[in-house]
């Protein structure tokens, strides 16, 4: 987020077909909660461009990229490695360490896809748990990045936007920025 330590959500894995709308929607939530970039391992074109085209049309900034391997990124990342997962530490009892690790550096946010391989446990500095019964790996990186962030994400200024939202009690409304 801007002013902060950078962070990046680094989605493990995709399946093409069973993984499309989950994966957009990791590097939607990422974009939308506070993260600076989102990465994603496999096959995730159709995602990425979805994310650039909102990106484009409601401001930024933000970025996205496919890559072919997370192993060197979690390997060599220069900063703290979260992981989100059920069978982590709950996110309550974490969250003043990581956001102190992320006031000093980089915080890399790993979610997992398909079966997580037991190195990412290994990698990671914390492995987090938003809580420890069976979620959206979705619902996990919107929890945790608001923990994170204490909120300030929500007032979050979005930069070169063509549209915006606007807010209301009922009904719909998003209007060209000028």
């Amino acid at each position: 987020m801007q002013g902060e330590s950078e962070v990046v959500v680094l989605r493990l894995g995709h399946r093409p077909g069973r993984d499309d709308r989950m994966t957009t929607h990791i590097g939607l939530t990422a974009r939308a909660l506070g993260a600076d970039r989102a990465l994603l391992v496999g096959d995730a074109s159709q995602s990425e461009t979805t994310v650039r085209d909102i990106t484009a049309r409601f401001g930024g900034p933000f970025e996205v990229e496919v890559v072919d391997s997370y192993r060197d990124i979690i390997r060599d990342w220069k900063g703290t490695v979260a992981h989100l997962t059920m069978y982590g530490e709950r996110v309550q009892d974490v969250k003043e360490d990581v956001r102190d690790a992320h006031a000093e550096g980089p915080l890399l946010v790993v979610v997992g896809a398909e079966k997580v391989p037991f190195e990412v446990y290994d990698y990671a500095d914390y492995n987090v748990g938003v809580t420890n019964q069976p979620h959206s790996e979705v619902a996990a990186l919107a929890v945790f990045l608001d923990r994170l962030f204490e909120g300030r994400e929500l007032d979050r200024e979005w930069e070169d936007a063509e549209r915006e939202v606007i807010p209301m009690e009922t009904g719909k409304r998003v209007e060209e920025v000028e």
